[in-house]
């Protein structure tokens, strides 16, 4: 009898045990954890700079070292990237993007937004690319107009412990007055919102993910506050039913998103400080600022189909920040610890830098102070390096005044020797200079366009050897070398191609009798300028 009953109750226990364990495999099935690991807006920058900050070597052994922490701790990793990967640095921009592309595969990128800067170059460059590339460049609103179908791969689906993870595309519709329009007319960008939506209903009707992402190319603007722009990832996550989305890994307006409250940036974020990501209509918003300069980390926990946001850090990549000294002094100090490069990257990456570098090597000229071309005054003020743009420009075709959009000017040119790589920064695009001779009253009506172009934009009005008067949004008053506008006269304008193919939203040109397109590139007519007039006064081309 005893037998029989130890016998009964080690049945029990086994029994009670098995329960136990069957229960807490029930309480834990449903919980999932995901780490979301992103950057944005490269630009070239494969190599790290002067000061040694980012890189793609360094940021792969960051990247490396994240990825295997998470996958230790049972994470799902992803990491994506916001696009703009072309277009910044010489190195890179001679060589078509190849070592970043390249560089991006070794370091284990899942898939990328294709941004507006992918189309800097002809398509058949894009294609190289795309095969340069072992992740998939995704955008769902871009449609090949002769075949009305998706140009690119509209959405990828990725299975990762356990977790099935939609990742859509989207590109910023600005790309269709601020991307060439030589390599863009036959594509047509649609507006994301309607897009997504219909495809977040047929990706959940066919695969039932568990999370869907947007990694996106179309910019964070703080409250929808998008301006002139194009509406960005604010206004999609708004414009969709609620959860539609549950995070936007974004890129184009180069910041890093930051909130201090509800719709209220946080200013005052500076490298190795915490970052809370933006949340609209139960979508997570993120965005690592530029270059390679961090690497945007988010910790998510999925529970019962509950996704929560654990953690979120902007991990810099060996910034520097300028931090007071115990005498009061300034010394820039690295934000974080130093991340060593990964030695089998940066050795593989070296040959291209040493190619590029070869290409652009030597002094071409001298300038007394630092040339102004920095983003946040060229699309906001008139500076002296868009005059002496102009001006090169102007020589080569003999104008009376000339003009360009502020986006054109990429980069400021420092005081001091100046080298073909400066030139080069400025002007990555490979433009062509053009002229057009005007009537008087077509040049006004034309004027009466492109200098009502607001500030904060790429199409903000650059000009030299012109000025004018505005009220109550009217043209009022137009000087020509300091003579007033004669509607009876002839006048020659420069322009670049660019601007003259109706980028940037202008006007198009190129099919006026009095446009004539020259041989001559906006980068080869700066470098001529510097050439031929050093040391050159940057005062004698300061706005008035």
């Amino acid at each position: 009898m005893r037998i029989l009953l130890s016998f009964f109750l080690l049945l029990s226990i086994t029994a009670c045990s098995n329960h136990q364990t069957s229960v807490q495999q029930a309480d834990t099935a449903d919980i999932h954890y995901l780490t979301i690991l992103h950057t944005n807006d490269n630009h070239g920058r494969f190599w790290h700079n002067e000061k040694g900050e980012y890189g793609m070597a360094a940021r792969k052994t960051l990247i490396d070292q994240l990825r295997a922490d998470a996958q230790q701790q049972g994470h799902a990793v992803l990491l994506l990237s916001g696009g703009d990967i072309n277009t910044g640095i010489p190195e890179s921009d001679l060589q078509f993007a190849e070592p970043d592309f390249k560089g991006m595969s070794l370091i284990g990128y899942d898939a990328m937004a294709i941004g507006n800067h992918e189309f800097d170059n002809p398509l058949s460059v894009l294609k190289q690319q795309q095969q340069w590339a072992n992740f998939p460049l995704l955008s769902a609103n871009i449609i090949d107009k002769k075949t009305g179908k998706n140009a690119f791969e509209s959405y990828k689906i990725f299975n990762k412990q356990g977790l099935k993870i939609a990742v859509i595309g989207l590109t910023t519709t600005d790309t269709a007055k601020i991307g060439n329009p030589q390599y863009i007319g036959g594509l047509e960008f649609q507006e994301p919102v309607a897009v997504t939506q219909a495809l977040a209903e047929k990706i959940k009707a066919q695969y039932q993910p568990d999370i869907t992402i947007a990694v996106t190319h179309m910019g964070h603007y703080v409250d929808a506050n998008y301006g002139i722009n194009a509406p960005g990832d604010v206004t999609l996550a708004r414009s969709l039913p609620a959860h539609t989305l549950d995070m936007i890994i974004g890129g184009h307006s180069q910041e890093p998103v930051c909130m201090a409250s509800e719709n209220k940036n946080d200013d005052n974020f500076k490298p190795g400080m915490t970052c809370k990501p933006d949340q609209q209509n139960g979508t997570w918003i993120m965005q690592a600022h530029e270059w390679g300069k961090y690497v945007g980390k988010a910790e998510f926990k999925q529970e019962n189909g509950v996704l929560t946001l654990l953690d979120y850090k902007l991990l810099p990549v060996n910034l520097y920040v300028d931090k007071t000294q115990a005498d009061g002094s300034i010394k820039p100090e690295l934000a974080n610890e130093y991340i060593k490069p990964d030695a089998a990257l940066k050795t593989f990456l070296a040959d291209y830098q040493a190619k590029g570098a070869k290409q652009i090597e030597g002094e071409i000229g001298y300038v007394d102070a630092k040339l102004e071309g920095d983003r946040n005054k060229v699309r906001y003020q008139q500076t002296n390096l868009a005059r002496v743009i102009v001006q090169a420009q102007m020589n080569v075709v003999g104008a009376d005044f000339g003009i360009i959009s502020g986006g054109g000017v990429r980069d400021s040119i420092a005081a001091g020797a100046v080298s073909y790589k400066d030139i080069l920064k400025v002007h990555p695009f490979k433009n062509r200079i053009a002229y057009i001779d005007w009537q008087g009253q077509e040049l006004w009506d034309y004027l009466e366009t492109v200098t009502s172009f607001p500030p904060d934009s790429g199409a903000y009005l650059q000009y030299h050897k012109l000025s004018f008067e505005r009220n109550d949004n009217a043209l009022t008053k137009v000087m020509l070398n300091g003579k007033a506008l004669d509607k009876n006269k002839t006048y020659r304008m420069s322009i670049n191609s660019y601007n003259a193919s109706g980028g940037d939203g202008y006007p198009i040109l190129i099919n006026h009798k009095g446009f004539v397109s020259t041989d001559e590139t906006d980068a080869q007519a700066l470098k001529r300028f510097f050439i031929e007039n050093s040391p050159v006064k940057a005062i004698e081309f300061a706005p008035k």
